[in-house]
C-alpha cells in the first residue's frame, strides 16, 4: 500500500489522477503491497508531457507489518494509515498484485472497521490493463507489475483533514530455496513520492517443529531474538523513512547443534559461482559443553585516556570480567609508560577473584607514555595453553612513545610471543590511534580490529564484542566442500572465501562466509574444530547451481564483490602496492557499482571508465593517502571504512555494518546512488550511475550502459522499441525485476540472459 490517488473531475485533474497512477504502483515480485487508486476511469489520451499533481494531498502517518511464520505458511497483517491533508474528498479502491506463487487461503481488506470485498482479476486480464495504461500515458511504472493477477476492491471515502488506517490480512506458503525458507514484503515506496512514512515497523515471529539455525536479512538490518530454540522474533523498525528495497528474509532449521545452509548463484555457466553460507551455533548445546577460555584484557591509562575515556574503558573492564564464565582463566594488563598487572599469572574466575579484579580496575589511573610493545608482549607471555581458546581483547587511543616504537617490529614481537595463535582483537579509541599499527597487529595475530569515534561509548563497544566472543563452541574451524564425482585432481571446489579466516564460531553468533565455487552439483559441507581440545566434525548437505534461472539471489555475488573488495584494499594497505590487485579493485568496482574511496572516480562525469591504464593510476594515486596515512582522522576513517567492506552483510566480530551490502554507498527509490567520502563524511548524489534490478549503470556518451556489457556487446546491441510487443512480451516474462530496467529514461543498453539490448523511444 502506497498512495493515496484523489478522484475530482477535471481534465487536467484526471490526466494527474493516471500519471500519479503510474508513478505510486511500483511493486516487487511478492504480494503485499498495493496502491489506492480507481480502475474504472476511462483511459485519457497521453500528452506530449504528462502534467504531475505533487504528492502533497496526503501522508502516510504509519505502516506496520506484523507476520506469523509458521513452517513455510506466512499468516500476514498490514496495517497502513493514511491522512487526507487535500481540502477535498478523496474516493479511492485498493488494488494489488497476487504474490509470487500465487499460494492465498485468506484476504481481508478492512477500512477502519468496515470489510470490502476483494475482486480476483487474473493475470491475463490485468496484463492487458497493465499495458494499457502504458501504452496511452508512455510511463513504464507499472511493468513491475506484469506478469501477476491482481485484486480490487471497491470504492471507500476518505474526507479532508480525516484519516483511514487500511488493513489487510492474508495467508501465503512460502517459497524454499537450497534447504531455506523465504520471505519477502515490498517496501519499496513509490518512485516519486516526496514524503517519508512517519512510522515503519516489520515484526516477523517464526515457529518451527524443528530448531531454528540461520536467519539472515540481505536487505535490512534486522534484530534477531530466539527466546528458544523453535521460536525466533525479528524486528525492523525505523522513522521518517523511504523504503528503497523490498524486504528479504532468510531462514533454516536442523537438528545438529551446529547449523548450516548455503545458497548459490551462478549467473554464467562458464565461470565460478558464488555461494554465501550461514554458520549457525546452538547456544543450548553451548551451555552443556562449557567450553572454558583464556582472556586477558590488555588497556590503555596513559595521559590521553584522561576523562570521559578511562572511566568508559574502566566500566568495560568491569562488564567484562562481570560476564566472565565458570571455568575461564583471565587478567588484566594495564599500561602507559609502565606495566601493570593484575596477578603475575591467569586468574581463575570465582567470586574472590572476580572481587579482586574489581578493585584493580578502581586504582587505574591515566598518566605517562605509551608502552604498546611492552604491553602486548606480558599479555601474550602469559598464553601459554594452547588446547584452550586465547583472546586478548587490546585497547588503545594513541601512538606508541615509549619503549619500541617501530611498528614493524612491533607487530614482529607480538607474532613471536603468541605461540599459542592467541586471537588479538584492537581496539581504536578517538582519531590519534596508529589505525595501520592495529590493522597490522589484527591481521597477524588471528583477530580484527574496531574502532571507536569519538562520539561514540567505548564501553558499549567492548560489551558487544565481549558478548558475541564469551561462550566458544567450536574452537580452530576448518571448513570444507565436496561435490559428488569432483576428485581431488580436479582441484578445491571452493576458492576466495571471506572472511578469510574462520577460527571460532561462538554460542548465539551467527557467521556468514561468502565466496566462488568451481565445480557444480550436490554438495558436501564439512565443518571440524574442536570442544574442550577434541576434535568434533559436522557434515551438511547442499547444492550448488551449475546455471541460475533468475536473479533472485544475484545478492550473493553483489556481497562476494563487497568483500573481496575490502580485502583488495586490506592486502595492498598492509602489504604495498600490486598492480594486479589495482586492475582487480577497478574492475570489480566497476562491473558492480561499487564506488570506494579509491575507485570513486568511476562516477566522474568526464572519466574514462574503459580505460584501464588511466583507471589503475588514479586508484593507485587515490590508495597512496591510505597507506602513508598511519595515524589520525584520516587514516582512522579510512580503515575504519575498509573493515565495513571486509565486514560487509555481517559475519565478523565487530562488524557494525548491517545496512545493506554496499558501505558509504545508498540508493534511492530511483536507482540514483549516494556516495559518502570515507573522510570527510560528505555525501554526493552520483549522477552517472544507477543501480536497478541488481544490476549497475553507467552514464557513457549519453547512454545507460550495463556494467557487465563489453564494448563489442554495445556497440552489436538488439534495438528493442519502448511500448513495443517484444517490450511488452519481455517485461512479462522476467517480471518485476527486468520491469523496473525497462522503466529507466533515455537510451539503455541492458543485458538479459546473455542477449543484449539497447532500449530506445519510437520515432
Amino acid at each position: 500500500m502506497r498512495a493515496l490517488v484523489s478522484l475530482d473531475h477535471g481534465k487536467q485533474l484526471k490526466t494527474a489522477v493516471f500519471s500519479l497512477l503510474f508513478l505510486c504502483l511500483l511493486l516487487g515480485e511478492c504480494f503485499g503491497q498495493g496502491a489506492l487508486i480507481d480502475l474504472r476511469r476511462p483511459i485519457a489520451p497521453p500528452l506530449p508531457s504528462p502534467i504531475v499533481q505533487p504528492l502533497h494531498s496526503y501522508c502516510i502517518k504509519s505502516l506496520d507489518v506484523n507476520v506469523n511464520l509458521n513452517g513455510q505458511v506466512a499468516r500476514v497483517q498490514v496495517s497502513q494509515e493514511f491522512k487526507n491533508t487535500s481540502k477535498r474528498t478523496i474516493e479511492a479502491s485498493f488494488v494489488f498484485p497476487l504474490p509470487y506463487d500465487g499460494a492465498i487461503d485468506r484476504l481481508t481488506l478492512l477500512v477502519g472497521n468496515k470489510e470490502y470485498e476483494a475482486k480476483l482479476i487474473d493475470r491475463d486480464e490485468a496484463r492487458r490493463i497493465f499495458e494499457g495504461y502504458v501504452r496511452r500515458n508512455q510511463d513504464p511504472a507499472l511493468l513491475e507489475w506484469m506478469g501477476s493477477g491482481m485484486f480490487k476492491t471497491s470504492v471507500f471515502p476518505i474526507p479532508p483533514g480525516e484519516t483511514r488506517k487500511v488493513t489487510i490480512r492474508y495467508s501465503q506458503v512460502c517459497r524454499q530455496f537450497q534447504g531455506m525458507t523465504e520471505w519477502l514484503f515490498p517496501l519499496r515506496i513509490a518512485r516519486h513520492t516526496t514524503k517519508p512514512i512517519e512510522q515503519l515497523s516489520v515484526q516477523v515471529s517464526i515457529s518451527s517443529s524443528l530448531a531454528i539455525k540461520s536467519v539472515y536479512s540481505p536487505t535490512h538490518s534486522i534484530a534477531v531474538k530466539k527466546p528458544s530454540p523453535k521460536i525466533a522474533r525479528i524486528s525492523y523498525e525505523q522513522k521518517n523513512v523511504i523504503p528503497n528495497s523490498d524486504f528479504r528474509l532468510f531462514y533454516d532449521v536442523g537438528k545438529q547443534s551446529i547449523g548450516t545452509s548455503v545458497l548459490s548463484y551462478r549467473p554464467d555457466g562458464d565461470e565460478d559461482g558464488y555461494f554465501m553460507m550461514l554458520i549457525s551455533p546452538d547456544i543450548q548445546a553451548q551451555q552443556r559443553e562449557n567450553i572454558s577460555k583464556n582472556v586477558v584484557f590488555v588497556v590503555d591509562r596513559s595521559g590521553s585516556m584522561t576523562g570521559r575515556k578511562i572511566d568508559q574503558a574502566k566500566e568495560a573492564l568491569r562488564f567484562v570480567i562481570n560476564n566472565l564464565n565458570d571455568g575461564d582463566l583471565f587478567n588484566i594488563v594495564a599500561y602507559d609508560s609502565e606495566i601493570e598487572t593484575f596477578a603475575p599469572e591467569l586468574q581463575r574466575q570465582n567470586k574472590s577473584s572476580r572481587d579482586k579484579a574489581l578493585g584493580f580496575i578502581e586504582s587505574i589511573f591515566a598518566g605517562g607514555s605509551t608502552n604498546i610493545d611492552g604491553a602486548l608482549n606480558a599479555a601474550l607471555d602469559m598464553l601459554q595453553d594452547d588446547e584452550t581458546p586465547n583472546y586478548v581483547v587490546f585497547l588503545t587511543d594513541g601512538i606508541p612513545t615509549v619503549g619500541e616504537t617501530n611498528i614493524a617490529r612491533i607487530v614482529d614481537n607480538a607474532a613471536k610471543a603468541n605461540s599459542v595463535r592467541a586471537r588479538v582483537c584492537c581496539f581504536g579509541v578517538g582519531y590519534d590511534v596508529n589505525s595501520l599499527l592495529l590493522d597490522k597487529l589484527a591481521r597477524t595475530g588471528y583477530g580484527q580490529s574496531v574502532y571507536v569515534r569519538p562520539d561514540e561509548d567505548i564501553e558499549a563497544k567492548v560489551a558487544e564484542f565481549y558478548t558475541r566472543i564469551a561462550s566458544p563452541v567450536l574452537t580452530d574451524v576448518k571448513l570444507r566442500v565436496d561435490v559428488d564425482g569432483v576428485k581431488i585432481a580436479q582441484g578445491s571446489v571452493v576458492n576466495r572465501v571471506y572472511p578469510r579466516n574462520l577460527y571460532d564460531l561462538f554460542a548465539g553468533d551467527q557467521l556468514v562466509l561468502v565466496g566462488r565455487y568451481k565445480h557444480a552439483g550436490n554438495a558436501k559441507v564439512v565443518l571440524s574444530g574442536r570442544v574442550n581440545g577434541e576434535v568434533q566434525r559436522f557434515e551438511f548437505p547442499a547444492k550448488l547451481e551449475h546455471k541460475s534461472t533468475s536473479s533472485n539471489q544475484s545478492f550473493v555475488e553483489k556481497l562476494w564483490a563487497v568483500r573481496r573488495i575490502g580485502e583488495i584494499i586490506d592486502k595492498i594497505d598492509l602489504e604495498g602496492r600490486n598492480d594486479e590487485l589495482l586492475d582487480e579493485l577497478v574492475m570489480l568496482s566497476r562491473r558492480h557499482g561499487v564506488l570506494t574511496p579509491y575507485t570513486s572516480f568511476l562516477a566522474d562525469e568526464n572519466g574514462a571508465i574503459r580505460d584501464v591504464a588511466q583507471s589503475r593510476l588514479r586508484a593507485a594515486t587515490a590508495l597512496n593517502e591510505l597507506v602513508t596515512e598511519e595515524a589520525g582522522q584520516a587514516g582512522f576513517a579510512r580503515r575504519q571504512n575498509k573493515a565495513a567492506f571486509q565486514n560487509a552483510g555481517g559475519g565478523r566480530l565487530g562488524d557494525t555494518n548491517g545496512d545493506g551490502l554496499l558501505p558509504s554507498q545508498s540508493v534511492d527509490a530511483e536507482g540514483g546512488v549516494v556516495f559518502r567520502d570515507a573522510v570527510t563524511n560528505r555525501a554526493v548524489k552520483v549522477k552517472t550511475l544507477k543501480q536497478v534490478g541488481g544490476k549497475s549503470f553507467f552514464l557513457e556518451e549519453g547512454q545507460w550502459v550495463d556494467s557487465n556489457a563489453s564494448q563489442e556487446q554495445v556497440e552489436t546491441a538488439q534495438d528493442l522499441t519502448r511500448y513495443s510487443s517484444s517490450y511488452f512480451a519481455l517485461a512479462a516474462k522476467h517480471g518485476a525485476v527486468v520491469g523496473r530496467i525497462l522503466a529507466l529514461p533515455g537510451t539503455v543498453i541492458v543485458v538479459i540472459d546473455g542477449q543484449v539490448y539497447r532500449l530506445i523511444d519510437a520515432e
